[in-house]
């Protein structure tokens, strides 16, 4: 634990000890990072630092006052003028918080290499020889591969008696190919990271290879017809599908706060059919959705967001357990200890069916095999993605390639046509992340299995 973080311990364990208010809590955290990104044949960035920060945040009269700082030595202060804002405040929904009972534990990240061992050099080798695979071909025009890493000693303590410790280790790498033909300009990544220690980066050079090809191949590839199909999803996309356009859904300050999803996402209502089950768990070690406790002291829950087709859970933080009666799930987050805690997923993810691949894209019969996910937007319970690449279906069979493969449609009514359920399930989890309330990017992981999925619209030349 750092040294400064320990001094500062003490002082917050004496001022949350008779806080003068409903509740109170401190976290504290002091880092140490590396980024490296190179973009072509330049070195884009080339960082190593420090940060340290803290924040307090209390609850008076039913108003939250939150205080950010990066002085640790005056945190008594920050503490007084948190109680100051939140006195001041006078509003007229009154804001409470689900009582727990006090966690005091201490996590650390496992690691076979740890990460902060390695040398610099050893970083900037291992990185750039990614970047010569991704440039391994002449119709690549240009690359970006990014290496990052970040250790942190993380503390937080409430006035329930909580008090935990976390040394959180932090690593990934991001890799991408743009390949060009003509006008013809074909872009293609990867990326992956998560909780542990160098070993996690180590050996990506079949997945440069892959970015490398996959660009190139998509010189060549088709553009999909428009028009509706029976689409088989990959694992990737299928996350995404989840993730994107019903795990925010299922965050239940977005619930409480729209009267129409409380008309619809009514518990024990049909989402699918009976083989689809969703799960948020924030407790799958080494993941990027990992966390041993979220931002608000919780452990956190594996939450059936469905289970057997039917609507059972919701992701909760301790003010929206509160405000809507339900039980605590461990999902509010913050992207640091600077901003205050929201109601974020985790590890989101499809669960196992009973068929493997070749059954799902056997019965598509005449349809298209959707794969990975390069964007897309949603608006309440419509979406639009685009998926990185594909390939036709014909007769059971997969055929010609496609590119930039545009899927629409409603999620509830995409969810109800859910045909078959792959076995096959695979989490994804990079150096970007979820955005929400201005913090962003958050680390989680999605995944699926394959899934064969009814009459999606696809867009394109007719």
């Amino acid at each position: 634990m750092h040294d400064r973080l320990l001094s500062t311990i003490e002082c917050a364990r004496s001022l949350l000890s008779s806080p003068g208010c409903e509740y109170a809590e401190i976290r504290l955290a002091a880092g140490a990072g590396t980024t490296i990104s190179l973009s072509g044949e330049q070195v884009e960035a080339f960082s190593a630092g420090d940060t340290i920060s803290g924040s307090v945040r209390v609850l008076n009269n039913g108003a939250w006052g939150f205080v950010s700082f990066n002085d640790l030595a005056d945190i008594e202060r920050h503490f007084r003028r948190a109680l100051e804002i939140s006195s001041a405040l006078n509003p007229r929904e009154k804001t409470r918080v689900r009582r727990q009972a006090a966690v005091r534990r201490a996590f650390v990240t496992e690691a076979r290499v740890p990460f902060d061992a390695v040398s610099l050099d050893e970083k900037f080798a291992l990185i750039s020889g990614y970047n010569r695979i991704l440039k391994s071909s002449a119709r690549i025009q240009t690359t970006r591969a990014m290496y990052r890493d970040v250790r942190t000693d993380y503390a937080y303590l409430n006035s329930e008696g909580s008090e935990i410790t976390y040394d959180r280790a932090y690593c990934g790498v991001s890799l991408s190919s743009i390949a060009k033909d003509g006008a013809v300009i074909q872009p293609f990544s990867d990326s992956v990271s998560g909780y542990g220690g160098f070993e996690i980066v180590k050996g990506r050079e079949e997945a440069a290879r892959d970015v490398a090809k996959t660009a190139v191949d998509l010189l060549s590839a088709e553009s999909v017809p428009g028009g509706t199909y029976r689409v088989v999803a990959d694992q990737k996309l299928a996350g995404v599908l989840i993730h994107e356009a019903f795990g925010h859904l299922s965050e239940a300050d977005f619930i409480h706060e729209n009267e129409r999803l409380k008309e619809i996402m009514v518990l024990g209502a049909r989402f699918g059919p009976d083989d689809l089950s969703v799960v948020d768990s924030g407790g799958i070690a080494g993941l990027a959705g990992f966390i041993p406790f979220d931002d608000e002291g919780t452990l956190p829950a594996e939450t059936h967001l469905i289970k057997n087709g039917l609507l059972s859970g919701r992701l909760h933080s301790r003010e929206t357990a509160e405000k809507m009666g339900e039980e605590t799930t461990g999902n509010g987050r913050a992207i640091s200890v600077m901003q205050q805690p929201i109601v974020r997923m985790t590890n989101t993810y499809i669960e196992n069916g009973a068929h493997d691949r070749d059954e799902l894209v056997a019965a598509a019969g005449d349809g298209v095999l959707a794969k990975g996910f390069i964007g897309g937007q949603t608006n309440l319970e419509m979406f639009t993605f685009t998926s990185g690449y594909g390939h036709a279906i014909k007769n059971g069979r997969i055929g010609a390639m496609y590119r930039n493969i545009q899927l629409s449609g409603n999620v509830f009514t995409t969810l109800r046509n859910i045909a078959m359920i792959g076995n096959d399930r695979i989490m994804y989890g990079g150096l970007g992340g979820c955005g929400k309330g201005g913090q962003s990017p958050l680390p989680v992981s999605f995944g699926g299995p394959h899934l064969l999925i009814k009459d999606v619209l696809i867009g394109g030349e007719q």
